[in-house]
């Protein structure tokens, strides 16, 4: 059960100090490919993510490059 406090109670939780950092790293110079790649791709955050899905790709064509090359050997003489 969810613990109930008063309505002008403060969270009881302290911001990310990175998010503050974050924030301040935004370059006007920086184009808006790299502002990708440091936002969606190299982030902390979506990092494990990122990883689960380059997994699951190379596996797909791992394994259709598996068959190609040995597909031969699984059909029954």
């Amino acid at each position: 059960m969810a613990r109930r406090s008063t309505p002008s109670a403060q969270p009881s939780y302290l911001p990310h100090p990175l998010n503050a950092q974050r924030r301040a790293l935004n370059d006007p110079n920086e184009s808006a490919f790299s502002r990708f790649l440091r936002t969606e791709i190299w982030a902390p955050e979506k990092l494990p993510g990122n990883i689960n899905i380059v997994a699951g790709v190379t596996l797909f064509f791992g394994g259709i490059a598996a068959v190609r090359t040995w597909g031969e050997l699984m059909i029954p003489a």
